[in-house]
Parts: structure tokens; sequence; C-alpha cells
């Protein structure tokens, strides 16, 4: 593609959209982190589960939550580099599975339905963005 030509209109549908969904999870990375999620109406049980989450399980997530909306505006600006973003994001997001799923019990309310499926929404968008992006940086849309 060269630097005359249009971006595709799907690019910027695909990066509004995922800079929306990304800004959630950023904002609720930060509300956790800044202690703010006591009169949010989430029960007691998993205020205290994300508040205690350990350093390492912490570094995972923010890499996760801030590799993919990193790699929104990327994505946006059309830079290439939003596939490495996408890709810390996956790494990050493997890491507070890990955690979520398998090292530690999750509290009784975050083993509903609901919330599997919400956690398998956010593993195929996040694959979803790294193969987007890979293949519009392939097809030269990003530089």
């Amino acid at each position: 593609m060269s630097e005359g030509t249009k971006t595709p209109v799907h690019l910027w549908i695909a990066g509004v959209l995922s800079l929306l969904w990304n800004a959630g999870g950023a904002i609720s990375y930060t509300t956790t982190k800044l202690g703010m999620l006591e009169g949010s109406g989430m029960p007691a049980e998993q205020i205290d589960y994300y508040n205690n989450f350990p350093a390492i399980a912490s570094a995972f997530w923010a890499v996760g939550v801030w590799g993919c909306f990193l790699g929104s505006i990327a994505l946006l600006l059309r830079k290439g580099f939003a596939v490495q973003l996408f890709g810390f994001s996956i790494i990050g997001l493997v890491g507070t599975t890990y955690y979520q799923w398998f090292a530690t019990e999750l509290p009784e309310s975050l083993t509903t339905g609901g919330h599997k499926a919400f956690a398998a929404a956010i593993w195929v968008i996040t694959i979803a963005l790294f193969l987007y992006a890979n293949k519009m940086r392939s097809a030269g849309v990003l530089r």
C-alpha cells in the first residue's frame, strides 16, 4: 500500500471498536489498582480476590491490558508495531489466565457461565486483533 493510498474503512472500524473495548479493560485495571472497587456493586469476595493479586499476576494483567490498549492506538495510527503490542497482550493474557484458572481458587461468584463467557470473549478478541494487525501489516496497511 503506497503512502497516498487511503486507509481501508474496516481498519477504522476495527481500530475504534478495539479502542473502546480495550478502554474498558484499562478502566477496570486502573480502578482496581487504585482501590476504587468499593461501592461498584461488585461482591466483597471479588473485591478481595482482585485486591490480593500477587505481583506477578498483576504484572501479567498490566501487560495484557496495556498491550491491547496501546495496540489499538497503534492500529489507528497505522503503525506496524501494533502486532507486537497485541502479541504482548496475549502473553499477559496467558499469565493472567493461568493465575486465575489454575494457580488459585476463584471466588464462587467468578465461576458462573457469564464470567466464563466473558473470559472466552477476551481471548477471542485479543487473538483476533493480533491476527488482524498481522494481516494489515503484511498487506502494507501498517507501516
